[in-house]
């Protein structure tokens, strides 16, 4: 027995050190990829931490000018990021959460359908593929007060106002937008979830004498909660730093009450050319950013899905 054992431990230990040389020769091949790619990703970054800590100078030329804390100093103590910021979770809670819950309706509703199923889900899916700069420069020209359809259509229920001229109208309608555009991405991510669900799961609930609302609950939901959460992520990633749609129908207004961090942040450094302030508001951004991406991965870790 201890001769057997002394020669399987020289191959246990040649099969266990196999794969640190395989993994440390693919990363020598990825090398001239990564070292570009980290290049072009770490000295933009540098760059805009050392920017947050100086007064950037345009005139003849950029320079920047050792400022210490001051940016940092502002930033926590500006009364109006802490609205802004509020804001931009408003907008976050709504867009996304609007956007699962119509993406899962509208996949049932699709999943369902036996004949058409194709054209459907074309139709269905036509928004995701416009560009966010056509989505806000349609619904700006549906919203006019002037000639909008949609403005003409509220006048017939007794609403005169103008949609983008309200605080509350302005904000609703933004996120409509954002809403019209990426619902169908859910929708699709959806679809594509409980095309997987096992039919013989479906047929022994229904053989036990569940009825569609408790196999939906009980099987259809929970067999495709790991896909749901991903779609998640990957709106909730792009959802925290959108701008185009707000930036092309109201510039951030009426009143402000449009302004989300994004919209801040690009007329701060392009408004007003405060770079140095407009880094902090961006590692601001890219902090949030990392622990959204965080919590989200932690979730997909504990359903074993981010190894």
């Amino acid at each position: 027995m201890s001769t057997s054992e002394d020669v399987r431990e020289p191959v246990r230990r040649r099969r266990k050190g196999a794969a640190p040389r395989r993994v440390g020769f693919t990363g020598r091949m990825m090398l001239p990829g990564i070292v570009p790619l980290a290049a072009l990703t770490v000295l933009p970054f540098l760059t805009i931490v050392v920017m947050s800590f100086s007064d950037v100078r345009l005139l003849g030329g950029m320079r920047l000018d050792f400022a210490g804390l001051k940016n940092w100093g502002r930033f926590f103590t500006d009364p109006e990021m802490g609205w802004f910021w509020l804001r931009t979770a408003g907008y976050f809670a709504l867009t996304l959460g609007l956007e699962m819950v119509l993406g899962v309706v509208l996949a049932l509703c699709v999943w369902r359908l036996v004949r058409g199923r194709n054209l459907v889900l074309s139709l269905l899916l036509l928004p995701m593929f416009v560009a966010p700069v056509i989505v806000g420069l349609l619904g700006r020209f549906l919203t006019d007060p002037t000639f909008g359809l949609y403005t003409w259509l509220l006048e017939r229920v007794g609403y005169d106002g103008d949609l983008l001229g309200g605080t509350f109208t302005a904000f609703a309608a933004v996120v409509a937008m954002d809403v019209w555009e990426w619902t169908p991405l859910i929708a699709l991510i959806t679809l594509a979830g409980l095309s997987a669900v096992p039919p013989t799961l479906r047929e022994a609930a229904a053989l036990d004498g569940a009825g569609r609302w408790q196999t939906l609950r009980h099987i259809v939901l929970p067999s495709i909660s790991n896909v749901l959460l991903v779609a998640l992520l990957i709106r909730a990633m792009d959802a925290i730093r959108y701008f185009d749609i707000i930036w092309v129908t109201t510039n951030g207004g009426p009143a402000n009450a449009t302004k989300i961090v994004p919209v801040r942040l690009y007329e701060t450094a392009f408004r007003f050319f405060d770079f140095g302030y407009a880094a902090v508001v961006g590692l601001a951004m890219l902090f949030a950013s990392i622990v959204v991406a965080r919590l989200f991965v932690r979730m997909l870790d504990r359903k074993g899905l981010a190894r």
